[in-house]
């Protein structure tokens, strides 16, 4: 997959005052309505009633559509800075995250021109001006107007990192949000991003796997305090801003199947500082899985609890101690099990889990053990479910640094390879 370049074009010649663009606009519609353009007046039809129906937990009366642009016109319009057509939206966090998990579903495809139903362009900022409620469809170079910048230890789900190449805007700009680190040491994190060939969600180096450096940090200015959609706020800060506050337990809705939010990666964090880490591949992450359930799990025995009281559930108790640092550490030393399986590694799935065109979990399995343990530098874009030439290659430095060669360091995982890897 190659990674997408600038997501606007160059805006139309003439002034390019807000005002002019407004006329513009006008003029665009005016065009259509003119030409007896049925399928145009359809399709804006449809664009407001499906923003209307995509704010997640917005309040009544809070969601207008923005009206489409013709397809000759809404990417230029980007450059006139167009004024919002409605405010934009006020959302926790965990309704940013859920909006964007609706075209990480829906596999959104790419697109610098197209709009998807709910009226935002299917590009990097089309999705986030969309995860974020603008009511307009801002580009890489307006996205900072809606937001604070942030340093990059600040992050927290919701935020986005942002590369606007003002020197050369076509050369490498891009954007995605922030999902919650994916390890203590804050060296991967969970990306939400609109890419080719589509809306995905995935583990990423930080800041990302090209331009690196030059990738700032914003948080959306709009934030508001409360709950909504999978899960909570940040815990520790009650209006999931950032904002230093209580470390109160964020309830026993934040944790368990099908959450995600942060409070699940504070969750993981806290658990790997008290002797976790084995039970994490990868690293603590907003999407709740088996190895938060069986981390809590092995919290709650040390604490000499079992039954329901260790099911693998934080209750405020259990909440408490972790971020009280009190109780018992998980002891050192206990094979743990790791989150595929009930043994101390995932159990070899077979030499056909590993060929061309195979797409399947053991695939991404593998390919983020291989980033855990150094060897992702293949990965242009990260691994994915489905094996490519980058897993091949990853898999055979892996194999060259056992010291094998020849057919042993072919890039095919063989069960010893996959027993080696999750040592």
């Amino acid at each position: 997959m190659s990674i997408p370049l600038f997501d606007d074009v160059e805006p139309l010649s003439g002034c390019i005052c807000e005002e002019c663009a407004r006329r513009r606009l006008a003029d665009s519609v005016a065009r259509d309505a003119g030409s007896g353009g049925s399928a145009t007046a359809a399709t804006r039809a449809l664009v407001v009633a499906a923003a209307a129906g995509t704010a997640v937990g917005c309040a009544a009366g809070t969601v207008a559509a923005a009206t489409a642009p013709s397809a000759a016109t809404h990417s230029a319009l980007g450059h006139a800075r167009l004024a919002p057509a409605t405010a934009p939206l006020r959302l926790t966090r965990d309704q940013i995250l859920d909006r964007a998990q609706l075209w990480a579903d829906a596999q959104v495809p790419y697109s610098m021109s197209a709009l998807w139903p709910d009226g935002y362009r299917q590009d990097c900022s089309g999705f986030i001006s969309m995860a974020w409620g603008l009511g307009t469809n801002a580009w890489t170079g307006s996205l900072p107007e809606y937001a604070t910048r942030i340093e990059r230890d600040a992050l927290l789900p919701g935020d986005i990192l942002l590369f606007h190449n003002q020197a050369n805007p076509e050369k490498g700009s891009h954007a995605v949000i922030f999902g919650g680190w994916a390890d203590s040491g804050r060296t991967l994190y969970t990306a939400m991003e609109q890419t080719q060939p589509h809306t995905r969600v995935q583990t990423t180096p930080m800041a990302y796997w090209t331009n690196s450096d030059k990738y700032v940090a914003y948080r959306y200015k709009y934030l508001v305090s409360g709950t909504g959609g999978s899960g909570s706020g940040s815990p520790g800060t009650p209006d999931g801003t950032g904002t230093p506050g209580s470390d109160a337990y964020p309830g026993a809705r934040a944790f368990g199947p099908g959450a995600n939010n942060a409070a699940v990666t504070r969750l993981g964090t806290l658990l790997i500082t008290r002797g976790a880490r084995p039970y994490y591949i990868v690293g603590a992450g907003p999407l709740w899985g088996e190895a938060d359930r069986k981390a809590t799990s092995a919290f709650q025995r040390a604490q000499g609890w079992s039954g329901g009281d260790a099911d693998g559930l934080p209750g405020p108790t259990t909440w408490e101690y972790l971020v009280d640092g009190t109780g018992r550490n998980i002891p050192a030393g206990a094979p743990a099990p790791r989150p595929d399986t009930g043994s101390t590694a995932p159990g070899y799935p077979g030499a056909a889990s590993f060929r061309p065109g195979k797409s399947n979990n053991h695939v991404l399995t593998l390919g983020r053990r291989l980033v855990a343990k150094g060897f992702g530098k293949s990965y242009r874009v990260g691994p994915g479910r489905t094996w490519g030439e980058a897993d091949r290659r990853a898999v055979e430095a892996f194999q060259r640094a056992q010291g094998w060669s020849g057919r042993d360091a072919d890039g095919y995982p063989g069960p010893e390879t996959w027993r080696r890897l999750f040592l």
